[in-house]
């Protein structure tokens, strides 16, 4: 029983983030490249100020996998490395806190770039 309301709670933060991101798409002339921005923005912000740590808390990877969640990623890398090595972490710490997520997600484009045909339209 644990399991299925974990499993809610995911669908219900990513469920929310999508549909806000729909509403927008469906509402407004905004492009999905400036809605993904806004959303990348307002993850760093939230992360920022300490608002998105209590919903990747109750959401788990249905916050944390959304482009919001690589907002508040980068956020909190640059956090951490400016509090560690000064002014030169803000310039790092959101690098170094993604690498893995983006070297795996090379990775795997290069992958499917080599099993997947592409189509001509």
């Amino acid at each position: 029983m644990e399991t299925v309301l974990l499993y809610m709670r995911v669908f219900l933060v990513g469920g929310v983030i999508c549909m806000i991101a729909q509403v927008l798409i469906n509402t407004t002339k905004m492009t999905s490249a400036r809605i993904l921005s806004i959303f990348l923005i307002l993850g760093m912000v939230l992360e920022t100020i300490g608002v998105y740590k209590a919903i990747k808390e109750f959401g788990k990877a249905g916050a944390a996998i959304p482009i919001i969640g690589f907002g508040s990623t980068l956020a909190r890398g640059v956090i951490e490395d400016t509090l560690k090595t000064g002014i030169a972490g803000a310039f790092t710490g959101g690098v170094e806190s993604m690498a893995g997520g983006l070297a795996w997600v090379i990775f795997l484009a290069f992958i499917i770039a080599l099993v997947a045909r592409s189509k001509s339209k």
